[in-house]
This record gives C-alpha cells, sequence and structure tokens, in this order.
C-alpha cells in the first residue's frame, strides 16, 4: 500500500470541498472495498477523507410518505430496519443477499453504490484492463467470461456491477442526492446514476470531480409481492452470476431489474408491460439487443428461467 495523507471530514461541504481540490483524494466510509483495492494499488489516492463523522446514518420519512436513507447507513441497518423490511421488502432481501454479516456491519448505503466490478482482469494488474488503465485493452474479451455481462456491453468493456442494494434501488424508483464543493445539490435518478461502458469503461458514475452523496431516497411504497432471486455459485458469499428484483401487483404488473448481466443495474421499462404474458416474453424485450460471449449465453437462458421462478412465486 502507497502512502498517502489523512483527514477526517467536519462537513459535507469541507468533505466536498476537500475532494475537488485534489484529483487523487477518495471519501472512505467503511472501505470494504477501498481499502482492497489500495492493497492492490488498483486505487492509489494521496489523500483519504474520512466522512464518517458527518451524521449521514439516519433513516427519515419524507412529506411523500417515502424514505430518505443517509449514506453512511450500514447495510445491516439498513436491511433490518423495520419501515423497510414492511414496505421495502426487495431491498431488505437484496441487502442480506449480499457479501456476509461481517462485511455488512461496515458496508454503507453510498459505498455500496459505488464499489467497483469483481472482473479478475481488473484485479489483476498484469492483465490490460480498459477500467483500470483506458486504453490499455480488456482481457475479458478474448478470456474467462462466464461471469461477465451480456448487454450494455462494448468493445472496451464486458464487466459487471456487483452490488445486489443496487439491483432492489433501481426497482424502487430511488433517487440519489449529492452535494458539491459550490454547496449545489444534485438528485440522481437511479437509472441515470451508473454509466455503460461505451469507450470509457473506467467512467462508472455520473457523480462530478468532488461530489459526495448524501443520501438516498425512496418513494412512498408501492405494495405488491416484493421478491429478489440470487444465483451464484455457492450458497453465501459470492456474487450473482445473475440475479432478479421483481415487484409484482396482483393485476400482474410489475417492475423487474436485473443484476450480473450488465455493468450497472438493468432495467427495462418496456419489457415490463410484458410481465403479465410471462417470463419468455418479458426477457425478449430485456435482454434485446443481448451480446454473450460463448462462455456467458448461458445467462440470457437463466434469466428467463429464474424470472419465470420469480413470477410463479409471486403468484402462488
Amino acid at each position: 500500500m502507497r502512502a498517502f495523507t489523512y483527514e477526517k471530514a467536519a462537513s459535507v461541504e469541507a468533505a466536498a470541498k476537500a475532494a475537488a481540490g485534489n484529483a487523487d483524494a477518495k471519501f472512505i466510509a467503511g472501505g470494504t472495498n477501498l481499502l482492497d483495492l489500495m492493497k492492490l494499488e488498483i486505487e492509489a489516492p494521496t489523500h483519504l477523507i474520512d466522512v464518517n463523522g458527518l451524521r449521514l446514518d439516519t433513516i427519515e420519512p419524507t412529506q411523500d410518505g417515502g424514505l430518505r436513507i443517509g449514506a453512511l447507513v450500514r447495510n445491516t441497518d439498513l436491511a433490518a430496519d423495520e419501515r423497510v423490511r414492511r414496505d421495502y421488502g426487495l431491498l431488505s432481501r437484496a441487502l442480506l443477499a449480499g457479501a456476509s454479516g461481517q462485511l455488512r456491519n461496515k458496508a454503507t448505503t453510498a459505498g455500496n453504490l459505488l464499489q467497483r466490478t469483481r472482473c479478475p482482469y481488473f484485479y489483476d494488474t498484469n492483465q490490460p484492463c480498459n477500467k483500470r488503465n483506458p486504453g490499455s485493452g480488456c482481457a475479458a474479451l478474448a478470456g474467462f467470461s462466464r461471469q461477465h455481462a451480456v448487454i450494455g456491453v462494448s468493445d472496451a468493456c464486458i464487466a459487471t456491477h456487483p452490488s445486489d442494494m443496487a439491483i432492489a434501488m433501481r426497482a424502487l424508483d430511488a433517487i440519489v442526492e449529492t452535494v458539491s464543493a459550490d454547496g449545489s445539490t444534485r438528485r440522481i435518478p437511479m437509472a441515470d446514476f451508473h454509466c455503460l461502458p461505451g469507450d470509457t469503461p473506467h467512467v462508472e458514475t455520473v457523480l462530478r470531480p468532488g461530489e459526495l452523496i448524501t443520501a438516498v431516497t425512496l418513494p412512498a411504497p408501492v405494495g405488491g409481492k416484493q421478491i429478489y432471486r440470487k444465483v451464484r455459485d455457492r450458497a453465501s458469499y459470492a456474487f450473482a452470476l445473475i440475479s432478479v428484483g421483481a415487484i409484482v401487483q396482483p393485476d400482474g404488473s410489475g417492475r423487474v431489474a436485473v443484476g450480473g448481466i450488465a455493468h450497472k443495474p438493468w432495467r427495462v421499462e418496456e419489457a415490463e408491460s410484458e410481465l403479465a404474458h410471462g417470463a419468455k416474453a418479458t426477457t425478449a424485450i430485456l435482454l434485446k439487443g443481448a451480446r454473450p460471449t460463448e462462455q456467458n449465453a448461458y445467462k440470457v437462458t437463466l434469466v428467463e428461467r429464474t424470472l419465470a421462478a420469480v413470477l410463479s412465486e409471486a403468484r402462488g
């Protein structure tokens, strides 16, 4: 690990200003992803800004009947919150499907959204990776691609986004709240928060330099049967081969977001109009334009079968 300087931010505004003034600075909260990347010298910040003291760790009701979740709320606390379990069961289930109990005790809401891919070529500094070293190439394209993306990919990157929580947040139409160094704030829909790789796979979100996530807001509950099903190589502490987060209403309508198949949580609202007609019709639109490799083509079928199981469970 390389040497770095450290400060504890006194306020949200001070944290954003400190980060905006140093291109090599990083915010740190739980550190469950950043510290690992620093040890491997994939991330090499010269300055860490500790945001743990900023009192962004509360869950509060909003005026429209939703919830405002502070950026520093730990995954364990969010999953266990009575209001989340009652009204946003999809979110609670997705959180409990991720990582381990020890990691959930440290991992934060904002950090979960910002975690980086678990592509093995990204983690191997001896391999070319456009996400780690822009312009160097993508070893996964001609390498072992069983766990990689099948849709929204480019010739520069086929990595997937690893977050379980983000899948639920996308299905729930969450809004990410931020503050910048000049004090300005933004509300970014989850649909727009993560970027597809294109020619710039190292640009993973729409956050600006120094911009700090302060909260994630959930709209009023939509009800329905909420299910999160994660298909993985082992029963615990494994990232999704694919995952399906669904909200199914009594009339057959609903929402579906899928993980493990793209560079961001994958949801196509047009496909949701086909839910009443079954998984096959829905998947045909959801994965239209998919570009799987020979090794991960199974994911197309796996999405359809997992969605079919979810819809069957939802309808009893």
